[in-house]
């Protein structure tokens, strides 16, 4: 596994999805790209409390096969340690555009 040497964008969105109305702990979603160099095994480290984010409760994969027409979802490897999650690119191949959402309260 080697970190991602590539151009990572981070898009943050507060979706206002919530139990109780104005409630501290809304839901709260990051869309993270990383551009087409990204390779299977490739990670992404995301200090999760910049975003609002104190408890991980989703995170997505897609790869787009050829960019911008076929998408395909792609199950990464996660995990979280002193807050920061680490995204692990799955699949099997190397060289394509990634996308993963992340969301939590």
């Amino acid at each position: 596994m080697t970190a991602f040497a590539g151009t990572s964008t981070i898009y943050e969105s507060d979706t206002g999805a919530s139990i109780v109305a104005n409630s501290p702990y809304e839901y709260k979603e990051i869309l993270v790209t990383l551009d087409d160099t990204a390779d299977y095994t490739d990670t992404i480290a995301i200090t999760l409390a910049n975003y609002g984010i104190s408890t991980l409760w989703i995170v997505k994969g897609y790869t787009h096969t050829i960019e911008g027409s076929h998408i395909i979802e792609e199950a990464p490897t996660t995990s979280v340690a002193s807050g920061v999650l680490t995204i692990t690119v799955g699949g099997s191949t190397d060289n394509k555009f990634r996308v993963f959402l992340v969301g939590g309260i």
